[in-house]
């Protein structure tokens, strides 16, 4: 399904055509660079659409604001690669949500060609793009508050699989986890909006099967866990 990760820098990229199929192509990205595909962040407003600049506006920490900016830059730049159009005449939509019909559903192309997921965290972004629906996570592990937070509400085996585990190895486990179903989730276009019990993911280094995805875990910096989910 994949065997590498891309690394996206300062310069242009050289996309290839668009994955088709279950092929999937995945990007990594430092979020504090100051440019993007060949393109500055600083002047990212020129190529995002009205609803993306509103969100960036919405942002009131600068660091949470580069990181949006910088991985929503790369969105554009990558897209418009595969699709053969500037980064700025990317039109992105959202589509019908699966629990609600509501138009918050996952986000896409207008008119096709490719599916996409992004995720960001700390100062790292993931970029999957397939001609399946396909999501992909990015985490840092967790501190010892969230782990106590987050561990109620996933999957009863996944809850005693994390709890018998010592906490330091507990810690990267869950960010194991998380990525799974985030991965899933976003592939599905559901959401958080059913809750974390669904699917059971596992904590193993190797993910549970899940119906009707492929998932695997993804390489990823140290202190940070990455996953992505494949429409099977």
């Amino acid at each position: 399904m994949i065997d590498y990760v891309n690394r996206l820098g300062g310069d242009a990229p050289r996309t290839g055509v668009a994955p088709e199929g279950a092929a999937v192509a995945v990007w990594s990205l430092d979020t504090a660079l100051e440019s993007v595909g060949g393109h500055l962040v600083a002047g990212a407003a020129a190529l995002l659409d009205p609803g993306e600049r509103e969100r960036a506006g919405r942002l009131l920490r600068p660091a949470d604001r580069q990181r949006y900016l910088a991985s929503h830059v790369a969105l554009r730049v990558l897209l418009g690669g595969y699709l053969g159009l500037a980064p700025e005449r990317v039109s992105l939509v959202r589509e019908k949500c699966p629990c609600c019909g509501g138009p918050h559903g996952r986000p896409a192309v207008d008119g096709g060609g490719v599916h996409f997921s992004l995720s960001h965290s700390g100062d790292v972004a993931y970029l999957a793009f397939s001609g399946v629906p396909v999501g992909v996570d990015v985490e840092e592990t967790p501190g010892v508050d969230a782990v106590a937070d987050v561990l109620p509400l996933l999957h009863p085996a996944e809850v005693a699989e994390l709890s018998a585990l010592p906490e330091p190895a507990r810690r990267p486990a869950l960010a194991r986890v998380w990525c799974r179903k985030e991965a899933c989730l976003k592939a599905e276009g559901t959401g958080l909006a059913r809750g974390l019990a669904e699917p059971y993911v596992g904590s193993t280094p190797v993910p549970a099967p899940v119906p009707g995805w492929t998932v695997r875990d993804l390489p990823a910096p140290t202190g940070y866990a990455a996953a992505l989910a494949v429409r099977a």
